[in-house]
């Protein structure tokens, strides 16, 4: 496995952690639906499903992970979500999070929790 994609997987995995030591329970890891993907899905104490993209770098050095997601990643993150609402039939209210995770394993790492980062819009026909 190429060394940006294991450093990807361990800021995941501590997403994960963060998340169940803050209470909540984990439904979902790497969801996938056609080309789309889920990192982490999750829910709280108030049964809200919490959609949570992570995105991991070795540095913020010249690069703001928050403008990784862009409007192009909103909207699959919506895609997919919606994709999950239906197949397991559910009926709750949807936030939208993310967790910026920068470092390496010999340096450590720093966790950003931005929940209820976006909503998104409505569209009406």
């Amino acid at each position: 496995m190429a060394r940006h994609n294991e450093l990807g997987k361990m800021g995941e995995q501590l997403a994960v952690e963060f998340l169940v030591k803050q209470g909540f329970i984990i439904r979902e890891t790497n969801w996938r639906m056609f080309k789309l993907e889920i990192d982490i899905i999750a829910q709280d104490s108030s049964r809200v499903l919490h959609i949570v993209e992570v995105k991991t770098r070795s540095s913020d050095d010249h690069f703001d992970p928050m403008k990784a997601i862009n409007s192009a990643k909103k909207r699959h993150m919506v895609a997919s979500a919606n994709g999950y609402i239906h197949y397991f039939n559910l009926h709750c209210e949807i936030q939208y999070d993310v967790i910026i995770v920068i470092g390496t394993p010999e340096k450590g790492f720093k966790l950003e929790y931005y929940p209820d980062m976006f909503v998104p819009k409505l569209k009406t026909y």
